[in-house]
This record gives structure tokens, sequence and C-alpha cells, in this order.
């Protein structure tokens, strides 16, 4: 680069303010090598005392241009890293047993996010007529929740006596669990009008209402059937946002376990695809014991980690997941 030259564009760096003020330093570097051209062109006994500080100036401009690149890779980072999870739970077969085991599995995640300091907020429910869930959803914001939970996505299944059963046989229901990743810039675009939007009341506990209006809303995205719904937030406007996050994050999720399936064959992850299909786990409740199947590993205290210690399991999901090819 000659005296005066510039080989960096640094039109974005001016542009954002969080690299304005070193872009502006950058400039004034600029402005000193221009100074240093007029200098020689004027006087050439100048040329090699020019060319000593016109190296120094580069140099800096050099480091300041890495320290704004990597400000802005930074952010670009944080923007895309999930802040955080919408975790929805969702009874499978098994009936009644179902349903309250899907609700066993939502306190099981709020407790544990309780013992981490993470925040745990409703975004919907739907009650079943004999207690627990038949569906469910959670936003749980806080560092490394995603990191944390995103392998808990798949069947649960839980093997027990139900209260209801007279001659002492084990029962086999599931409940399936989907984890979304919250992000404050997110990685897919939806087009308004692949969305319809419906309105209704916000049912409270026992199907009263909370408002006499309609703030409870559901979004519909056209092309792939996939909906998301929020009642938790009094206004109708707060619910329609936190439904599009949920909306947004359940295409992300979509889009993820496509690019897993066409990468399969490439995999050689223990802890599988992420797949919501994918039975992942079984909670004997009898034998006081939980079996994580991807990973071929048990554990016994099954009370306690039903009560939130889950950091046993989790560990040995992140354990397991190191040096494998895992999305």
């Amino acid at each position: 680069m000659g005296i005066g030259g510039d080989a960096h564009d640094i039109t974005a760096f001016r542009a954002d303010y969080r690299t304005q003020f070193l872009a502006s330093q950058y400039d004034a570097l600029s402005a000193r090598q221009a100074e240093l051209a007029v200098l020689v062109a004027q006087d050439e006994t100048m040329q090699e005392l020019a060319e000593d500080e016109r190296k120094e100036l580069e140099k800096q401009q050099q480091t300041l241009f890495k320290e704004m690149a990597h400000i802005l890779e930074s952010s670009r980072e944080e923007e895309t890293k999930p802040y955080g999870v919408v975790l929805e739970v969702r009874a499978g077969a098994g009936g009644e047993e179902a349903a309250l085991f899907a609700e066993e599995l939502a306190e099981m995640y709020k407790k544990y996010a309780a013992r981490r300091g993470w925040k745990v907020g409703l975004v919907s429910e739907s009650r079943a007529s004999q207690g627990g869930y038949k569906e469910a959803a959670f936003e749980i914001t806080g560092k490394d929740a995603h990191d944390a939970l995103r392998y808990e996505t798949g069947v649960h299944r839980v093997q027990r006596i139900p209260v209801t059963e007279k001659m002492g046989r084990v029962h086999t229901s599931t409940a399936s669990v989907a984890v979304l990743p919250l992000r404050k810039k997110p990685t897919v675009e939806i087009a308004p009008a692949d969305i319809t939007i419906e309105f209704s009341r916000s049912g409270g506990a026992g199907g009263q209402n909370v408002n006499k209006v309609e703030t409870a809303v559901r979004l519909i995205h056209t092309p792939t059937g996939i909906e998301a719904r929020s009642q938790s937030e009094r206004s109708q406007q707060k619910n329609r946002e936190k439904a599009m996050a949920v909306l947004v994050a359940k295409l992300e999720l979509l889009h993820e376990e496509e690019e897993h399936k066409k990468h399969a064959a490439e995999r050689r992850s223990q802890i599988g695809t992420g797949d919501r299909s994918e039975k992942i786990r079984t909670y004997n409740i009898p034998q006081s014991r939980i079996t994580d199947h991807r990973i071929k590993e048990s554990w016994h205290n099954i009370e306690e980690i039903l009560a939130g210690s889950l950091d046993p399991v989790i560990e040995a999901l992140s354990e397991a997941s190191k040096g494998a090819v895992v999305g």
C-alpha cells in the first residue's frame, strides 16, 4: 500500500454506533497518510522518513480494523445465539396418565430452571379434564438455558402403576418435549401474508375467563401448518408478539431438524438428531430409575431428578456430545 492508500473498506464500521469511535481514529490515520503523500510530492528527500511513519500508521490501522471486525462479529454471534427457549410439553400415548406425566415433566423443568436462576413464564396451556396437561408451553430465559436444555427434545416415557390400577400392573405412557430456541435476531424470515391470526378469550383455571375481551392469540403459518399460541398476557398485542416469537422458534427448529436429516449419514452423534418423534428417555418409577437411551446411561435418584436435580443428566448429555457432530 502506497502513501495515502487505504486497503480496507470501513463504511460499515463508520455506520455502526459500536465502532464509530474506532472508525474515526482509523480515518484520522488515513488523513495523516494523505498528508505524508503531499509532503513527499513536495520534497522527495522526505521519502525515507515518510515511509517509516507510513508503516507505523498502517500497523495502527491494521490493529483498529481487527478490533472493529471483532466487535461486530461478536455482536452478530450474540444476536443469533439463543437467549432462552420456549419449552413445550405435550401428552402422548396413555390417556390420563400421559397428561399427568406431561405436567410432571413441566414441573421438573420449572424447578430445574429455578435452581439455575432462570426466569420462567407461562406462554399457553391446555389442561386435561382429569388433571395434567394436554399441552403447555413455557418461556425459559437465562444464561446457558438453551445449551442446557437443547437435548431434552424428544419423547419421554414413564412406567408406573397408576393410582386407579387395581391389579398392580405397570402402565406405560408418554409425553413429548420440544425445546425451541429464542434469538434476538431470528435466522428465519416469515412473510406476513403467510400468517393467519385468530383471537379468543384467555381462559383461566377452571375455565373461567380472565378477560372479557379476546386477548388470546393463535398464529398459523399457512405454508407449513405450524401454529403458536399465547394467552398469558393481558393485552392482545403482547400475546401476538409472544406467539410470533414462539412461531419463529418453531420454524427455526423445523429448519434445524431438516438440516440434521439432510446430513444424517455424516453424523456420529450419540445424542441423536433432536427429532421430536425420537424416544429419548424412560422414567421407571417402581425401580426408581431414569435411563437415557441415547447415551445408555441410568440414574437411580428419580425423585430428586423429578424435583429439579437435573444436573447429572444434563452434564452427562453435554459430555457425550463433546467431540461428536452435534447441531
